[in-house]
């Protein structure tokens, strides 16, 4: 199997990977954001050699469609003689507003460049899955809370001075703590988790560690120097006890007797509201708020304007046209943001409520009340191999005519296959595309058994109907997400199924 044909795998430039309508390249930028010149000209590259359609991701990374071998070689010139520096590795992410933002705990990046070169000086990126990822968050009004990641990092505040909390495999509301340290400790103990993983095979992640495994580490860390810390093994950390060590600094990742996995599989998380455990006894974790990078945000030298490509797609030619049109309003630089949007750097507050305008008429989404931010769908058919129904066909039809279903308690997830690559959690309601033509989940993931089916090129009207009883039988105030329930899965999926 060869690099253009290999699923589950990260499509860099050196790498293109094998969709429905051709090859797919995504790039991430070495200095974290573009100049406009550059994302007009990755436009121009994009319709020269793809299909003419560029994507942000959810993780925030920049995706071209519909390339063929010999144009993604093209493409790659392109890049370089833009003076593009795309990263290759493991991911090492942290906040598009890193170091910006006057609300951020820490300035992320400094830990993240340390943690990419100890990653590069052990040889880790060679023996670790193409998946594998690390999260580097400094907090603040766009931090990395929804971003999923194999070791999480997070700035905490503690007596005036900053520490790192660790936690292994999830976002911010699912992942298991693991312990708080300072800077150099949680540089040597990510390193350690990424050494454990890299043991367990190429197809291994954090989720295939052993409770026991990280509770020991975390113990280990305590007596050990931390310049022996990236050299632990499984081995180490499967020790049952330890001398000197004390745990008074950890939170409790599962019972320390459990051999199994520490968390679900991605996709199979556990939903908000989960009750957290610490030795002290359990602890509520509230369901991470939405925060999306929609509007204008205060920076600590200027201000930022995001604005979302709707379900992380469009044009090249629209792209280029707002990118255009932010540089004759002298936008500086314009960063990548996950939950698909564009940050738009240098602007003043009359040059943000243009561009805000231009958007708007281009299609762009430019307020989080917009109903396209409540469904997740992925390219589904023709332009993936793998779909069966055309996702964001059925998600601008569903969000057309049924904003008032789409409320902030629910998400809707329009999904080609049962992988589920656009929202691999539950959702209130799935539309996933199989042999049958456009299943419902009630409740549920794209991986799980629909309850009922209809055609594909008909789904949107299903939804419409569930939208119509939801209007009749809500009571004032009563969210879509509590009608929902009250209507009963049986009952949601029959007025789906209904002619």
């Amino acid at each position: 199997m060869n690099a253009f044909s290999r699923r589950g795998a990260c499509p860099a430039l050196s790498a293109p990977m094998q969709t429905g309508d051709g090859l797919l390249v995504r790039l991430n930028p070495v200095a974290g954001g573009l100049l406009p010149k550059s994302l007009i000209g990755l436009g121009e590259s994009a319709s020269r050699h793809g299909n003419g359609i560029m994507e942000v991701t959810a993780r925030g990374s920049l995706q071209i469609r519909g390339l063929t071998p010999a144009s993604a070689r093209l493409l790659a010139m392109e890049v370089d003689a833009l003076g593009i520096a795309v990263r290759t590795g493991v991911p090492v992410e942290h906040g598009p507003l890193a170091g910006l933002d006057p609300q951020e705990i820490a300035d992320p990046r400094p830990l993240a460049e340390r943690i990419r070169a100890a990653i590069a000086e052990a040889g880790l990126a060679q023996r670790l899955g193409p998946k594998v990822s690390v999260i580097v968050d400094g907090g603040g009004r766009l931090g990395m809370d929804v971003v999923t990641a194999d070791v999480r990092l997070a700035a905490v505040r503690t007596n005036a001075r900053v520490r790192w909390l660790l936690a292994v495999a999830g976002d911010r509301e699912n992942a298991a703590p693991l312990i708080m340290v300072e800077e150099d400790a949680a540089r040597d103990i990510a390193i350690a988790i990424l050494r454990m993983v890299a043991e367990k095979g190429r197809d291994a992640h954090a989720r295939d560690l052993t409770a026991r495994q990280l509770t020991s580490l975390a113990s280990w860390h305590s007596f050990a120097p931390p310049s022996v810390l990236p050299d632990i093994s499984p081995t180490w950390g499967e020790i049952g006890s330890f001398a000197g060590g004390s745990l008074s600094t950890t939170l409790d990742i599962g019972e320390t007797g459990d051999e199994g996995a520490i968390s679900p599989q991605v996709g199979e998380m556990p939903s908000g509201g989960k009750e957290g455990r610490t030795e002290g006894g359990a602890v509520e974790r509230l369901p991470v708020p939405a925060r999306f990078p929609f509007g204008v945000f205060d920076l600590t030298d200027g201000i930022a304007l995001g604005i979302g490509l709707p379900f992380g797609s469009m044009p090249a030619e629209k792209i280029i046209a707002l990118t255009q049109y932010a540089l004759t309003l002298d936008a500086a630089e314009i960063r990548l943001a996950p939950q698909r949007a564009l940050l738009f750097l240098g602007l003043s507050p009359t040059a943000c409520h243009a561009l805000q305008q231009a958007a708007a008429s281009l299609g762009f989404v430019i307020d989080a009340a917009d109903p396209r931010t409540k469904i997740a769908a992925c390219p589904g058919a023709p332009a993936c191999a793998s779909g069966r129904i055309a996702a964001r066909d059925i998600a601008e039809t569903v969000a057309a005519e049924n904003r008032d279903l789409l409320d902030a308690s629910v998400t809707l997830h329009i999904s080609g296959c049962a992988k589920g690559c656009a929202h691999p959690g539950p959702a209130a309601l799935t539309l996933v595309g199989g042999d049958n033509g456009a299943g419902l989940v009630v409740d549920g993931t794209a991986k799980a058994l629909p309850a009922g089916y209809r055609p594909g090129y008909d789904a949107a009207r299903g939804v419409g109907g569930i939208a119509a009883a939801i209007r009749e039988a809500r009571f004032r105030g009563e969210t879509t997400a509590a009608c929902l329930t009250r209507l009963g899965a049986a009952g949601v999926t029959e007025l789906y199924r209904q002619e």
